[in-house]
């Protein structure tokens, strides 16, 4: 993860860095390292369960994760789980890491299996009875938050239990080990897988370490050539320990006192990788730059804890009935899970799960002309699951936009914590050309199972519409045929067009008259005789418009008269022509035609007797 997003991040949640410190693990992720001492299931259980699941002043272990040391067998640890199971307040959901049987008492994991999911069980290192060798097998459990998937979601826990002070070597031992898990770490297979890419990490267990200036110390916390393996104190608090009541608030070693000696060490302890300190994804609650508080136990800096160690009792048993940190009945319990051999107190941290990222993963712009604004709204948010680990247990979400060609977002970088609305960004898409239009916007995310996150952009540019061209056709004359007054005209706007689309109408008008109207390029009207002139008004798919004008002549037509001019029924008789003469002289019978034969407005003219001939021999009028 780079800097860059946990600076972000760390903003929005430094003001509740251990809202839940010592609290139940209700908010977070809470992660426990507890020798119980020679257990071997047959006695101690309702005193683990109170230890566990009492509270006090609102304060109650209620781990997720137990890296526990020191079991005896396999049915040790499957009575741990059934005690843990049925103590009063337990959600009942407890299961175990196979126990591996090695050379000593057992190192061994638990964990809730609705809130963890373990993915493997690994042994690093073989412990033996050898003076040149560990003592005990050194175990790496692979664990990932319920709902996650990627491997910067998981957490690999190596649990331990180091060599005790005293007896031949034992420093070198203890330094043995700790360079094993520091090369597995580093990612180096050896008798077991090396850490995988991308894996957080941390060492958890009873150290019997007395001060952090030893090789072993430094092996496992000092900077290398190579530190993928480092691991680092979370609470920054180096020192020698032993008999140090300057660090009274975070000893661990022997609660119950005399004669065991009393609280006086800093055996037990929580160490963790660069990447759970850096305030991004799966990360330490906690400023793990500063130090320790050194004058209460209660430090709002930090949500590590040595459970029971109230600082009131240097180098005796821990304080029982004015215990302020967990109260008479859960100090008690804790005194006798130790036994009187000594014992160790439980320590824990809490970390918050990482962030999760939500969009849509597709926006259409539809269509837009060219030239336009095109804009669409993007949504981003941290879709972290509330309801399993509450707002306060989830990483805050940082990302950046970056938009393909084509197409912009807003610069920066965005933050949103998890039970929050959601980051509402414009997204712009280029019109200046038309076209489809294809893009994505990037979300690159603190998220590490989307770190990545595409969206799909799409969308058509539109050229400006074209308007169609109107052609009413040539202009006509026509004659009235049938001397009815009028003639049917047909109209023809055939030769209009629309260089982008279709023409969807034609209207023909004349004058405020609508004459016809519809999707057809022609159409037939009834015009009277004379001069007439016709607007086409043509429609594209866009609602444009276009207009062209026709003028039609209808002529009248000519009437001359019947070549039976006497209407006697014969046509062109002796008795025609000389009816028509007797006419042309003012003597017309009842029957006969009109001396105006040519209908021009004059009688007996030579047109008249002209167009009588022609018709008599058959021509036209």
């Amino acid at each position: 993860m780079s800097m860059g997003w946990s600076k972000a991040a760390a903003a929005l949640v430094a003001a509740s860095v251990v809202s839940c410190g010592g609290g139940p693990a209700l908010a977070q992720l809470r992660v426990v390292t507890w020798n119980i001492s020679n257990y071997a299931g047959t006695d101690r259980g309702a005193d683990i369960q109170t230890a566990v699941y009492a509270s006090f002043s609102g304060r109650s272990m209620s781990p997720d994760v137990i890296a526990a040391q020191e079991f005896i067998s396999a049915s040790a640890l499957s009575t741990f789980v059934a005690v843990l199971n049925s103590a009063p307040g337990s959600p009942g959901d407890w299961a175990a890491a196979p126990f591996i049987d090695g050379a000593d008492t057992e190192s061994v994991l638990v964990y809730r299996t609705s809130r963890v999911q373990l993915l493997a069980t690994h042994t690093v290192a073989i412990g033996s009875s050898d003076t040149n060798n560990q003592p005990r097998n050194t175990y790496r459990y692979d664990l990932r938050p319920v709902g996650y998937t990627s491997a910067p979601s998981s957490l690999a826990i190596y649990n331990v239990h180091l060599k005790a002070q005293g007896g031949t070597n034992s420093a070198g031992r203890r330094l043995i080990e700790c360079q094993r898990i520091r090369t597995n770490a580093e990612g180096v297979a050896d008798i077991a897988p090396g850490l995988p890419a991308g894996y957080h990490f941390m060492l958890a267990g009873d150290t019997n370490i007395q001060t952090s200036s030893v090789a072993e110390y430094q092996e496992l916390v000092g900077s290398q050539a190579n530190n993928a393996g480092r691991l680092f104190d979370p609470i920054n608090s180096p020192a020698s320990w032993n008999n140090n009541c300057t660090y009274r608030y975070i000893h661990t070693q022997e609660p119950n006192g005399t004669p065991a000696g009393g609280m006086d060490d800093r055996h037990d302890q929580l160490l963790v990788s660069t990447g759970l300190r850096d305030g991004v994804g799966l990360d330490y609650i906690g400023s793990s730059s500063l130090a320790y508080s050194l004058s209460t136990w209660n430090d709002p800096n930090h949500s590590y804890r040595s459970w029971g160690n109230d600082g009131t009792t240097c180098n005796l048993g821990i304080a029982t009935t004015s215990n302020t940190m967990v109260g008479p009945a859960i100090a008690q319990a804790l005194k006798n899970c130790a036994t009187t051999s000594g014992g160790h107190l439980p320590v824990f941290l809490d970390m918050r799960v990482p962030a999760e990222v939500t969009s849509p993963t597709v926006i259409n712009f539809g269509s837009v002309p060219q030239g336009s604004t095109a804009q669409a709204s993007l949504t981003v948010s941290n879709d972290g699951n509330v309801v399993l680990w509450t707002a306060n247990g989830i990483s805050a979400l940082s990302y950046t936009l970056v938009a393909s060609s084509g197409f912009t977002a807003p610069a920066g970088t965005f933050n949103d914590a998890a039970g929050g609305g959601s980051n509402s960004h414009t997204i712009t898409m280029n019109t200046s050309t038309p076209g489809v239009k294809n893009g994505t916007i990037t979300i690159n995310s603190s998220a590490p199972d989307q770190p990545a996150r595409v969206v799909t952009l799409s969308g058509t540019v539109t050229a400006p519409n074209q308007s169609p061209v109107a052609n009413a056709g040539p202009d006509q004359s026509v004659t009235d045929s049938d001397n009815s007054g009028g003639e049917l005209v047909m109209l023809d706007g055939t030769l209009s067009n629309d260089p982008d689309g279709s023409i969807t109408q034609y209207s023909w008008t004349e004058g405020v008259n609508l004459l016809s109207q519809g999707a057809s390029s022609t159409t037939t009207v009834s015009l009277g005789v004379g001069f007439h002139t016709i607007t086409l008004q043509v429609t594209d798919n866009a609602l444009a418009i276009d207009t062209d004008t026709v003028t039609i002549e209808v002529l009248a037509g000519q009437s001359c008269g019947t070549a039976d001019f006497d209407g006697d029924g014969d046509s062109g008789t002796d008795l025609d022509i000389e009816a028509f003469f007797a006419c042309l002289g003012g003597d017309c019978c009842a029957t006969c035609g009109s001396a105006d034969f040519d209908a021009d407005g004059d009688s007996g003219t030579d047109l008249d007797i002209e167009a009588f001939f022609r018709v008599l021999g058959g021509g036209d009028c």
